[in-house]
């Protein structure tokens, strides 16, 4: 019988059996036999009803276990609504939690292995189109009936798809470092005059280029309590975005200031705007609106949003009534 496998059962068995004997030798001697045998068998009706309590616990348990292999194997609809009595109704209860918490938990691993390959599909789309033209103007640079300056602008054309894939692998690489939660983010007081100049120097050159104007309005000691480098890197793909879509001889608004509950940046240009059905999906990875240019990958502004969240912060664009877009970004001083 599985029951008298469990040392603690047997264990107990001897000792009220050891407790009966010795309370009818007492009995036996105090009272005589007649109340010696009354005692034994009032001894054996306890002892039995015992044992079959534990044998009905014994058997839940067992059931209890094959519901959990169940659970293991896959099963989804499992009743513990039967399990009602004593600590089986506990344990039953706090094995149902379980049960969900790993059911959510396999779902959530199911949806995360459905968005790692539609990634993988997507950064491999991503750097199998510069691939391919690289390789082309490689062939290209091979014919020897190429003039100099041909040859000049393949290799400016072949220097800038290698520049795009660096700093695609580099936003690729700081992306799954805040999925790790391994970036450790400094909490400095930052003025704001220091952040917007460090994040616009790295586009000035393509503003030049454009012929465009960045117009600068910063409350005086307006700071926010963050990390410059990172923050730099989220407010840097922002201009970038915005100069991308203004046309030449367009203009970029940024303004700064800051208040008892935040911190607030404006960023605003005089482009074409962002279509309505893009601004829900703006800040998705890979996403490429409608009025995205030809080189968009779509994760500038996704990295800009984790790296503004993790330090207590929030980021929303919108388009103006004047045309363009604007992007607010906003760093709390409190817990949001």
């Amino acid at each position: 019988m599985g029951l008298f496998r469990n040392k603690e059962i047997v264990r107990i068995l001897f000792i009220n059996i050891a407790i009966t004997f010795v309370a009818a030798v007492i009995g036996f001697f105090l009272r005589g036999g007649l109340f010696s045998i009354l005692i034994v068998a009032f001894s054996s009706i306890i002892i039995a009803v015992n044992l079959f309590n534990d044998y009905k616990r014994y058997r839940r348990i067992s059931e209890l276990g094959q519901e959990i292999d169940g659970v293991l194997h896959g099963k989804e609809n499992i009743d513990f609504t039967s399990y009602e009595e004593g600590e089986l109704a506990i344990l039953s209860s706090e094995i149902q939690k379980m049960t969900i918490r790993l059911r959510e938990q396999r779902e959530a691993l199911q949806q995360d292995k459905l968005y790692l390959a539609d990634s993988i599909a997507d950064i491999s789309h991503q750097l199998r189109t510069p691939l391919t033209s690289m390789n082309l103007i490689t062939s290209l640079l091979s014919k020897s009936e190429l003039s100099l300056k041909e040859r000049r602008e393949l290799v400016s054309e072949l220097s800038g798809l290698l520049g795009r894939i660096d700093w695609l692998v580099a936003s690729l690489l700081k992306i799954s470092r805040l999925d790790a939660g391994t970036v450790e983010f400094k909490r400095e007081k930052v003025k704001l005059k220091d952040l917007i100049k460090r994040s616009s120097e790295p586009i000035a050159v393509a503003m030049d280029l454009r012929e465009q104007r960045l117009i600068i309005d910063i409350q005086e000691e307006a700071e926010y309590l963050g990390d410059i480098h990172w923050s730099s890197e989220a407010l840097g793909n922002i201009i970038k975005n915005s100069v991308e879509h203004t046309p030449s001889g367009g203009e970029i608004y940024i303004k700064g200031s800051e208040n008892t509950i935040y911190t607030e940046i404006i960023i605003e240009d005089n482009g074409k705007g962002i279509d309505p059905e893009d601004i829900p999906h703006l800040f998705e990875r890979f996403y490429r609106g409608k009025n995205s240019s030809p080189n968009s990958i779509g994760i500038g502004l996704a990295l800009a949003r984790m790296i503004v969240t993790e330090q207590n912060g929030t980021i929303k664009v919108e388009n103006r009534r004047e045309g363009g877009a604007r992007f607010i970004i906003r760093f709390y001083k409190g817990i949001i």
